[in-house]
């Protein structure tokens, strides 16, 4: 949707690549992490989300005629700038793969490729997959809580501006069935859905007539918005009436909304007035500044509500807005890299990285990834990476590699996948994490740790710059 050419970035970024060009370090390898520090919504687990997009938008990264004509009158190099005229991203990405679960500290993806190509694609990374992955964990959440209801992204009007784009798509991997965003729907093949607004109707001088006359313009989609003026004396009648006039015709009323108001009273209100008229098909959808805590309210009421519609709260992540990940330079030329801290938990980790998920021996998940050096393979034992009091032994496990080259040279290695594809794979990736990591309030906290060797790597190159710069 968005023309995302190189100068979608940081100023910095380009800043730094000068100095590589200039240095003659453009060329040198260089290894990155994208990683997050904090789980979101003090929950148990996040859904990675948005990495199709971004190999899509890596594919075609360049700077155009116009975006060199612009950094020229921001003084950077003249030599640097004929530089860029060739850029192009032609690294290689290893990468968890997107609707899989995953748990903070170990990486999620890695970039491989030279320095001035891994750090002019750091912030559209960030920005990508720091938002998508958000909105699928919430709408995964979310997802949970209305367990076989219909679930709709009513989010466009609320979201961050075009943010409401990728919005939409992450929302269906985490578990959305359809999206009021037309647009959203087009491009990622998402159902999309949506009813009226309350001024259609008080564009009319009887609300009964435009019911009617939108019945009569949707005959196969009719969901009439039914509490513009009083819901159970007005809108509820008059829905009955055009139901009923509907059914008469061959037709049928599709549903009802409710966007105000005790939902659980009304809906369940409005249940029984539908059944009394024969109208028992009717659905009753539920909007109003829904999500997980408040639909599992209305679900532990009984509120016979069929459809939930889920805007502001879905879209924009609340309550946490954005999540931490981080990208994070782990190999450079040769040798191994580390950010030092005097907080341990930002530590980073260095070289080049796999992550194992440990299963007993019936194949079930322990509870545990193990980040590895890429070459290890034989992982018996891992170290909690920031208490040296905290191990784990596996005894009879066996382990499942989790990160995957998916791009190689800047081109993918496999062609795109379907939205429905990498939703069905996060489904079925939740389902087999317990209730105990599943869990709003407290959830059990899954075990990532990092190999013998690895721990070994780290804390010998920690003792190394310590000194080395003391």
């Amino acid at each position: 949707m968005h023309n995302f050419t190189a100068t979608y970035t940081d100023l910095y970024q380009i800043n730094m690549a000068q100095v590589y060009f200039q240095q003659g370090k453009h060329e040198h390898e260089a290894v990155f992490d994208y990683f997050f520090r904090k789980l979101p919504f003090e929950g148990g687990y996040a859904i990675f989300a948005g990495l199709e997009t971004l190999l899509e938008v890596l594919e075609n990264f360049q700077f155009s005629k116009e975006d060199l004509e612009f950094l020229k009158e921001q003084g950077l190099d003249s030599k640097f700038l004929d530089y860029l005229k060739d850029f192009k991203f032609k690294g290689d990405i290893f990468s968890s793969t997107e609707g899989d679960i995953v748990f903070p500290t170990r990486p999620v993806l890695q970039v491989e490729a030279n320095m001035v190509e891994a750090q002019l694609v750091e912030t559209i990374l960030l920005n990508i997959l720091n938002f998508q992955t958000l909105i699928a964990t919430k709408a995964s959440r979310i997802r949970k809580s209305a367990g076989e209801q219909m679930l709709i992204d009513f989010g466009m009007r609320r979201a961050q501006s075009t943010g409401a784009y990728h919005a939409s798509r992450a929302a269906f991997i985490g578990g959305f069935e359809a999206t009021s965003n037309v647009v959203a729907g087009k491009d990622f093949n998402i159902p999309i859905s949506g009813t009226m607004a309350h001024s259609f109707v008080q564009s009319y001088e009887e609300e009964l007539t435009a019911f009617r006359d939108f019945a009569r313009s949707h005959p196969d989609n009719t969901i009439l918005l039914i509490d513009t003026y009083d819901t159970l004396k007005s809108g509820l009648p008059n829905a009955i009436t055009v139901g009923n006039e509907m059914k008469s015709r061959g037709e049928e009323l599709k549903g009802i909304r409710l966007d105000s108001g005790d939902l659980s009273y009304l809906a369940k209100k409005c249940r029984e007035a539908l059944d009394e008229a024969g109208l028992q098909h009717v659905k009753i959808a539920a909007s109003n500044q829904l999500d997980e805590y408040v639909i599992r309210s209305l679900k532990e009421q009984n509120g016979p509500i069929d459809v939930f519609g889920v805007g502001t709260n879905l879209v924009i992540g609340d309550p946490d807005a954005a999540l931490d990940g981080v990208y994070k330079l782990a190999f450079a030329n040769g040798k191994p890299r580390i950010k030092l801290s005097e907080n341990l938990a930002k530590l980073t980790l260095p070289h080049k990285k796999q992550i194992y998920r440990m299963r007993n021996s019936e194949g079930k998940l322990t509870g545990a990834d193990a980040v590895t050096m890429r070459d290890e393979t034989d992982v018996k034992h891992m170290n909690h990476p920031f208490d040296a009091s905290k191990s784990l032994n596996f005894n009879n496990c066996t382990k499942e590699a989790l990160l995957h080259y998916v791009m190689k040279d800047g081109i993918r290695t496999e062609p795109p996948k379907s939205l429905e594809d990498i939703k069905a794979y996060s489904r079925k990736r939740l389902a087999e994490f317990s209730e105990e990591f599943q869990r709003f309030e407290n959830p059990h906290i899954y075990k990532v740790g990092i190999s013998n060797q690895l721990l070994e790597e780290r804390d010998a190159l920690r003792n190394h710059y310590k000194n080395k710069n003391a």
